[in-house]
């Protein structure tokens, strides 16, 4: 088993073609074929099922192209550690964003390390959080964006800041940012929900058990850009952090304000793995999200948020 089976065996997987694959690796497809077929035959296991849609990896074939994956990325950037130039921080970094928080944070946050480390190659992800933590303990991000979380034995976590839900609806409804909405008043309202088991339905349920209410849910969704989308469309009301909908209650395209009756916060941390040797690199990156973070709270870019070194133990 070698690098250019590995390559070969996630090129195909990825594009389920073996004539594509050879293209994209810039070699004959007689040659692909081979790798495949050597790795097949010293595992003794078919990796690949040929359908007439393509190539489609088996059980034992996804698996392997899992693994595989993680080895060429970890040689990627172990080259690109290796060979930095005096003074230069290289390297390849993955970030997990929340959902979100990705719109507002990843431009800036790509401007800010290009020009002040243009030799590191940026990666990023955006998942709610619960897949984040599971892709940090799997070694395939360095660093993320995670909520209501505290230490754990595999990850050291960075509280940053404490954000409020907004209650979320159309133009129509009128609600207006500086007028929280009482939770019971929200959920006498067809709602639009996280799918249930996401941390952010978590909250929400927690809050209609303290204030009394039974919410009507019309529909379930694991998408932010979905629950905006089905408010628009007059499915019903939504809860979501201000952060994520800040630009939309700008624009006039939706209305919102911040839950009460009880208020409902989050913790927004930083989560970076115990093990491992942290990078100049992964260094460099987690300082320029921490300082884009900051700046976004303090230039009020972040409704109803609170910087955790600012915090003044409201509930």
């Amino acid at each position: 088993m070698d690098f250019k089976q590995l390559k070969a065996l996630v090129t195909v997987a990825e594009v389920g073609s073996v004539t594509r694959a050879a293209e994209l690796l810039h070699l004959v497809q007689p040659a692909v074929t081979r790798q495949i077929r050597t790795l097949e035959q010293e595992l003794g296991v078919p990796l690949f099922e040929r359908t007439r849609h393509g190539m489609r990896p088996t059980e034992a074939g996804a698996t392997l192209v899992e693994r595989a994956r993680r080895a060429l990325t970890e040689l990627d950037r172990a080259r690109a550690e290796l060979a930095p130039k005096p003074g230069v921080v290289t390297g390849i970094v993955t970030v997990g964003l929340l959902e979100s928080a990705a719109e507002r944070l990843a431009g800036p946050l790509t401007t800010a390390v290009l020009r002040e480390h243009p030799g590191i190659e940026l990666r990023l992800l955006t998942a709610y959080s619960g897949h984040l933590q599971r892709w940090i303990d799997d070694g395939d991000v360095d660093l993320s964006l995670l909520y209501n979380l505290t230490s754990t034995p595999s990850l050291n976590v960075r509280p940053l800041v404490r954000e409020r839900l907004w209650a979320v609806a159309p133009p129509s409804a009128g609600l207006d940012p500086a007028r929280p909405v009482p939770f019971a008043e929200v959920a006498a309202h067809p709602l639009v929900m996280p799918s249930e088991g996401h941390a952010l339905r978590t909250l929400i349920d927690g809050a209609a058990r303290e204030a009394g209410a039974e919410a009507e849910v019309t529909v379930q969704t694991n998408a932010m850009t979905l629950q905006k989308r089905l408010v628009l469309a007059g499915h019903g009301w939504t809860i979501l952090p201000g952060i994520g909908i800040a630009a939309d209650v700008a624009d006039g395209i939706l209305s919102a304000a911040p839950v009460c009756e009880p208020e409902v916060w989050r913790t927004v941390v930083l989560g970076t793995p115990r093990t491992g040797r942290v990078t100049p690199a992964v260094d460099a990156v987690a300082r320029a999200l921490v300082r884009q973070i900051h700046r976004t709270v303090r230039e009020g870019e972040w409704p109803s948020a609170r910087l955790w070194e600012d915090r003044t133990g409201e509930e």
